[in-house]
């Protein structure tokens, strides 16, 4: 289970600087209001009595939950939806371009962004939208995305090799949506190598069954891929090496929350902080949702499967 968050390191230079200042201020008063000690012993317990002071689930607005057609996002949002149903909270799904999920919650159309990868890949983001939503706790850590070809394709190892490969793969680069992140970092990769390639927009399942014709037929292809993602899982697949690093270095994935609701709904902000992924949980979800093609299906299965898991979340 995790032990630290994305915030943990920001929210320590405060509390240091605090920390200090009220040092200072003693060393030059001695004198301590009494006033004062009682307001700070309402602030410290504020924070505990917030959950009990939450409105109970039938007394609140449904949930509005944003995400993007990205696998572990459709995965992890039905399982959000699910978990938070079976405690009386009525959870609605929007699906949209991530973009769309940043300016939702921003604007407070949204209240739950479920997928922001962090502290590079989706920096724009943040920095257009970031003054207007509260960042959450990491559900996973240490992802990666780039350039992906199949393990039989064993002469190719970097990106640099591609430029060898132009005549096997049709000069074509099989990508996902346009204006993604990924996609914005390849067409860097294109300029950066000097890659006579063509870089085809398309979507995650279009992608997936282009990969999946390849693969099957053990023909040479290159797609644009990320970790966490189910593929790794059913395919036997590996990253082209990104010498000039312009994908990055691995980023956490957290979600976030429209400004107040942290302090409508306590204890699901509470909940999902618990919760956190690692390979094995989080493939075996994606996994499962993609072997029935239902979403919300699959995510309840998963649920039934780790009982005690989501139950180590929801105490």
């Amino acid at each position: 289970m995790k032990k630290h968050t994305l915030l943990w390191d920001k929210l320590f230079i405060v509390s240091t600087l605090v920390l200090s200042a009220c040092g200072e201020e003693e060393s030059a008063d001695d004198t301590v209001d009494p006033a004062e000690d009682e307001e700070e012993v309402e602030e410290e317990s504020g924070d505990e009595e917030a959950e009990e002071d939450a409105p109970a689930p039938e007394d609140t607005d449904p949930i509005e939950i944003g995400y993007n057609n990205w696998a572990e996002n459709i995965a992890v949002s039905n399982m959000w939806k699910l978990l938070l149903e079976e405690e009386g909270y009525e959870v609605e799904l929007t699906n949209l371009e991530k973009t769309g999920v940043f300016a939702g919650v921003a604007s407070g159309d949204l209240d739950i962004g479920t997928e922001v990868w962090l502290p590079h890949t989706d920096e724009p983001h943040i920095e257009e939208y970031g003054d207007d939503f509260a960042i959450q706790d990491l559900w996973y850590e240490n992802t990666e995305l780039g350039l992906v070809v199949p393990e039989y394709m064993e002469d190719i190892e970097s990106i640099e090799d591609l430029h060898e490969y132009e005549e096997e793969l049709n000069q074509n680069i099989v990508g996902i949506e346009p204006g993604a992140a990924l996609m914005e970092n390849t067409e860097v990769v294109l300029e950066e190598y000097e890659l006579d390639y063509d870089l085809q927009s398309s979507s995650e399942q279009a992608m997936m069954t282009e990969l999946d014709s390849a693969y099957q037929n053990e023909e040479p292809i290159v797609v644009t891929l990320w970790s966490p993602h189910w593929a790794f899982a059913d395919y036997d697949l590996k990253y082209l090496e990104d010498t000039e690093g312009i994908y990055g270095e691995a980023d956490d994935i957290v979600f976030i929350t429209r400004e107040g609701f942290d302090k409508e709904y306590a204890p699901v902000i509470e909940w999902m902080n618990n919760s956190f992924f690692d390979d094995e949980s989080l493939g075996e979800l994606m996994s499962i949702i993609n072997d029935l093609e239902d979403p919300e299906e699959g995510a309840a299965e998963w649920i039934e499967e780790n009982r005690e898991l989501v139950d180590e979340w929801i105490d």
